[in-house]
């Protein structure tokens, strides 16, 4: 019989890549890792990793029981909210991750309507992918992110969309809504390589004909509209993530995208199985409305 918790270091590490990052997400240290690995091969029948010195992949049978392991994770989250289920209307706490602006925007005013309720929220600052993996690894329970391609490990819930605006630096040329090819020789401000963000910002230049010139780097949008209006370059930002940040006494000079802009598609999103908890799905309900 294969034991289920040592399926969850097995995603662990198919997650993370390696032995040592696997243990620190399951608060594990790297020798019981590798324990809890070796025994569930044996207990598969089937060799699960190839081990190339200190790294180590997953086999076809590996692979194969990392998605098995989703399910059997899944199941066991909505066992525990229908048995959660039972003491439905009781108070509690719900671990939340946001990034800066959807804190602003659905989060804080949601932990007032909630707090009436005895229902607490411990919110964590994080960027959307950041929040992913968070909420993958355990650590939180529900994660504000925005939409990405579908996966079977969590359910996704619609927030609100927003569209992307130009920021410009003081008293830059262009007026009124900015058509992104005209901006094909600038500098630009985008966010750091794996934020989802900067692939929105790299495809909407493609589509105008160019590859933008990136100089600066930063996943916070405040610090993104303080370059811009310090003269650094221009940028693509979600329409709530900035508000008129000043250097030296100047802002950046924000303008609609010309035509169809890009879009922020923002999500709820938990553990699939877990939305049937009974703490979660009034903060679900709470978030949406």
């Amino acid at each position: 019989m294969i034991d289920p918790r040592r399926l969850r270091v097995l995603r662990a590490l198919a997650d993370h890549g390696t032995v040592t990052a696997a243990a620190a997400a399951l608060h594990l240290t790297p020798s019981a890792v590798s324990q809890q690995l070796a025994a569930l091969e044996s207990e598969a029948g089937h060799p699960l990793l190839v081990r190339k010195g200190r790294r180590v992949s997953l086999t076809p049978a590996g692979s194969l029981l990392v998605e098995h392991a989703h399910v059997v994770a899944a199941e066991l989250e909505r066992a525990q909210a229908t048995l959660d289920g039972l003491a439905s209307g009781s108070a509690g706490r719900v671990a939340v991750a946001a990034f800066a602006s959807a804190i602003t925007q659905v989060v804080a005013p949601a932990l007032v309507a909630l707090k009436e309720r005895s229902i607490e929220l411990s919110v964590r600052d994080a960027e959307g992918h950041e929040s992913v993996r968070l909420l993958l690894d355990g650590e939180i329970d529900v994660a504000i992110t925005e939409e990405r391609r579908a996966t079977e490990r969590v359910t996704r819930f619609p927030l609100y969309t927003e569209p992307f605006d130009v920021l410009l630096p003081p008293g830059h040329a262009v007026s009124g809504p900015v058509d992104l090819a005209t901006l094909a020789d600038e500098d630009w401000v985008v966010t750091l390589p794996g934020n989802p963000l900067r692939d929105v910002v790299e495809m909407a230049c493609a589509q105008a004909g160019f590859t933008p010139r990136i100089r600066h780097n930063s996943d916070d949008f405040r610090a993104i509209e303080a370059l811009v209006a310090a003269g650094a370059g221009v940028a693509l930002a979600p329409r709530n993530a900035v508000g008129g940040v000043q250097v030296a006494g100047s802002v950046a000079v924000r303008r609609a995208v010309a035509g169809v802009a890009p879009l922020r598609r923002v999500v709820a999103a938990v553990r699939r199985g877990s939305e049937d908890h009974p703490l979660i799905k009034a903060v679900l309900d709470e978030l949406r409305r």
